[in-house]
């Protein structure tokens, strides 16, 4: 799929690969147009920094010297990353008065739902009694 007018990416997780990642980084800065990407990344995610930075690298964009000198991932530690990712807590982005505000709105969604099948049921009780009566 082609998004036309990308010019940033924001990746809150660091991808397993460098293959993933100039992937994720490919929807910015198409057909001659410049794009910028930004990933977060945390301490548990330092083994798979340096093939990234090395992509980066070689694009001709700037790499910090810390993340340079990290040591380099063994095959089986890279197998192990791509078959199992980190996990991680989930993350939201949306701000918590619209998450309260929706979880409002679903209390008295269900709530009313509740009501409708509470009168329901009780006109077809009623119904029930009068042709019992009868």
């Amino acid at each position: 799929i082609d998004f036309k007018g990308v010019n940033m990416v924001i990746n809150y997780d660091l991808p397993t690969s460098a293959v993933e990642y100039i992937h994720r980084i490919g929807r910015t800065g198409r057909a001659g147009h410049r794009g910028k990407a930004v990933t977060f990344f945390t301490e548990d995610d330092k083994p798979l920094l340096r093939s990234i930075a090395n992509v980066i690298q070689r694009a001709g964009c700037p790499v910090p010297d810390y993340i340079k000198h990290l040591p380099k991932l063994q095959s089986k530690q890279k197998k192990k990353f791509i078959k199992k990712p980190l996990t991680r807590e989930s993350i939201c982005t949306t701000p918590k008065c619209f998450l309260k505000r929706g979880k409002r709105k679903m209390k008295t969604t269900k709530e009313n739902i509740k009501e409708k099948k509470k009168v329901k049921e009780n006109k077809q009780g009623s119904k029930l009694q009068t042709a019992s009566e009868s």
